[in-house]
């Protein structure tokens, strides 16, 4: 059926009806009995400009709560586990009727954003979980042009008043749900921007489960402390039913790496007041420490600078949080600190199969390590902002740290030679594998070089067991060292540990993850210099979409738009969902995408300039390991190392220097281990 449509203030917005056939618990209030439907033509910085609006906006309401959940290709499970845990937080707010901000209608002060990073790359059972909900509705109505504007969002607007839980089991007000604001943006294609106007803006990704209270406890540090500008809870690895999960060694390994991160790394950078990341996956920020200046600089501008450069300047695009956590902390005239909130958790689905968790770790690696080169090239901002003299000196130490930490990664591959030399075949086969092959078409090698590696840290385990107790009855300087490293820095892990009252991963997950840190140090790190070009989320979309098609305006402010036509319609479209997750069905999706012309010669040129660019630096990273590695071999004989004499040759004394280092790292300032423990004391003192 086609329907002339008035256009709002020259815009397509529709309000479509909910179907007949869903629940209401609430009946007879618009916001929950119609959905609205818009079609953003424009960039989120101009859309209020442009004349675009929201229900909040319109119901002149507060938003003191923005929650971003972002998601790409994410399953109906993980999405559910997300938007379940975000809906019981706001349960929890509206308990709150003591505090002056929250209470009965707290659901009010908070709007929760769904953003989907394409509209053909979204899981299409999510799709379905969202129309059961209310939210989303599919139709004819939508399209990819409004006369010659191009449709860069689709923007659907409701007031969930039930929830669906990770086992797709509605939830009604009578388990506590309260109703909650929906935005549900679907992009048309990766920009990496959202529209957020509020006090507070929470970024759960999608796969993430914020404990119950987890997101009270992140705005309740933005509310006691004004100089906040952002702040991180614990990330947690989600172990499954009776942490059947961790029979998984992979699961193990990163339950360890968080748990370890969450209890050394994490209350120390708290301390300092600049914390290296805020996790991605459950992260908070003040929305005015964000802002950028009069001259459009700050914060923002850095974090949006990635969708305009090309070639070598390509590199500040993947590590967007690390470099937006820099930039809140050194903006001109401002002394905005980052906070670490123990109790607020979030359970996040980690990578369970090793071409996923390569994948994975290659942004993670390469966006470290551009984003600390950002940092310390940068540090100069840190002297013009207005911290305290102490603060800045504290921070300043912190970037000497860093530089030290980069060099020790940077010959990290060339160190585990030098203690493993006679692997040299298992790092070449890694570069083969690496280079112009992706962890999924590689599975199988991949997986047998981790098998092989590990083989060797059991090998080297038992050894270091053996040369420790020969050590300790030897006794001697370089003997002492090498044992008093071992013992310093498995003691801080186990110490701090239970110090938090968290021991539990030191005897479920501390065997996979020495299993697997060969793997770490090797295969991870080969992977990601491999593959420096791949700046890419996976997620870029440069083409313009035409398979909606487009509506004309014709000249009075109105169009045609083709719609369903009876309730009976709409009531199909919301059984049909019902069906799709009952039989987990998979829809397809169209598989031909339209493009409007190949790619012109300077972009080419950009490209190549891109290319040579992490190319030198792959070579730099392999050469400067290949120079360290022969001017310690060459004359010498490796296989007396760790014989029987106290003699100290150039292997020996490198390598103990080596060690030292490692027990430097722990124990300069003691750093981690004191940092860790001082923060757990402040938080028993002030709560």
């Amino acid at each position: 059926m086609t329907k002339r449509v008035q256009l709002t203030r020259g815009n397509l917005v529709l309000e479509l009806p909910v179907p007949p056939n869903l629940v209401l618990p609430r009946m007879g209030e618009p916001e929950m009995m119609k959905m609205r439907y818009t079609a953003v033509t424009c960039d989120p910085d101009d859309f209020a400009k442009q004349g675009f609006s929201l229900r909040q906006v319109e119901m002149r309401r507060t938003t003191e709560l923005f929650i971003v959940i972002t998601m790409y290709n994410e399953d109906e499970i993980l999405f559910c586990r997300t938007i379940y845990g975000v809906m019981k937080n706001i349960q929890h707010l509206c308990t709150r009727k003591s505090s002056q901000t929250w209470g009965a209608d707290a659901w009010k002060k908070v709007v929760v954003c769904i953003v989907a990073d394409g509209r053909k790359k979204i899981h299409p059972r999510v799709l379905d979980c969202l129309t059961l909900l209310g939210v989303y509705q599919p139709g004819p109505y939508m399209k990819n042009f409004i006369d010659d504007k191009e449709v860069t969002a689709h923007l659907f607007e409701y007031t969930a008043s039930f929830g669906l839980d990770p086992n797709l089991h509605f939830k009604y007000p009578d388990k506590g749900i309260v109703p909650t604001q929906i935005i549900f943006c679907m992009k048309e294609k990766n920009q990496r921007k959202i529209i957020a106007t509020a006090e507070r803006l929470c970024t759960p990704g999608c796969g993430t489960r914020p404990g119950n209270k987890s997101i009270y406890r992140l705005w309740k540090t933005f509310d006691l402390n004004s100089n906040v500008a952002g702040a991180c809870g614990e990330i947690s690895a989600y172990k499954g039913k009776n942490w059947s999960l961790l029979l998984n060694p992979l699961v193990a390994a990163q339950n360890f790496e968080y748990k370890i991160s969450c209890i050394l790394d994490k209350p120390t950078e708290s301390l300092f007041g600049y914390i290296s990341v805020l996790p991605g996956a459950f992260s908070a920020y003040r929305y005015i420490a964000l802002q950028n200046d009069e001259k459009g600089v700050g914060p923002l501008a850095s974090y949006f600078k990635g969708e305009v450069l090309h070639g070598r300047d390509t590199d500040i695009s993947p590590p967007i949080c690390r470099i937006l956590c820099f930039e809140l902390v050194a903006k001109a005239h401002s002394n905005w600190i980052l906070k670490y909130v123990k109790g607020a958790v979030g359970e996040t689905d980690v990578p369970d199969s090793l071409p996923e968790f390569i994948g994975q770790r290659r942004r993670w690696l390469n966006g470290s390590l551009f984003a600390a080169t950002y940092a310390i090239t940068h540090v100069g901002q840190i002297l013009r902002s207005g911290h305290s003299a102490a603060r800045k000196v504290v921070l300043l130490f912190e970037t000497v740290y860093n530089i030290i930490s980069i060099i020790f990664a940077w010959f990290s591959i060339g160190n585990f030679y030098l203690f493993f030399y006679f692997l040299a075949f298992m790092i070449a086969a890694c570069f083969l594998f690496s280079m112009g092959n992706k962890p999924q078409a590689s599975k199988f090698k991949y997986l047998l070089m981790t098998f092989l590696l590990g083989l060797a840290m059991v090998y080297m385990s038992y050894a270091a067991i053996k040369c420790s107790i020969k050590a300790a009855q030897q006794g001697g300087s370089a003997n002492s060292v090498m044992l008093f490293s071992v013992i310093i820095t498995y003691g801080l892990w186990a110490t701090s540990s239970v110090l938090a009252f968290d021991p539990w991963h030191m005897l479920t997950s501390f065997i996979p993850y020495m299993l697997l840190s060969p793997t770490y140090i090797n295969i991870l790190n080969i992977y990601a210099f491999s593959n420096l070009d791949d700046i890419s989320w996976g997620t870029k979309q440069d083409s313009v979409e035409i398979d909606l098609g487009a509506v004309i305006n014709n000249g009075q402010s109105q169009v045609d738009v083709e719609m369903l036509s009876t309730a009976a319609d709409v009531n199909e479209i919301y059984q049909e969902a019902i069906e799709n997750l009952k039989q987990r069905k998979m829809k397809k999706t169209a598989a031909n995408t339209k493009r409007t012309g190949g790619p012109t010669l300077s972009a080419a040129e950009r490209e190549q300039a891109a290319k040579d660019y992490y190319a030198n630096v792959l070579l730099l990273w392999v050469i400067s390991n290949c120079l360290l590695i022969i001017a310690i071999l060459k004359g010498s004989d490796p296989s007396g190392t760790f014989g029987d004499s106290n003699s100290t040759g150039r292997v020996k004394a490198y390598l103990v220097f080596i060690l030292v280092f490692t027990t430097m790292s722990n124990l300069v300032p003691l750093q981690r281990f004191i940092g860790s423990t001082f923060y757990l004391l402040v938080r028993l003192i002030t709560g």
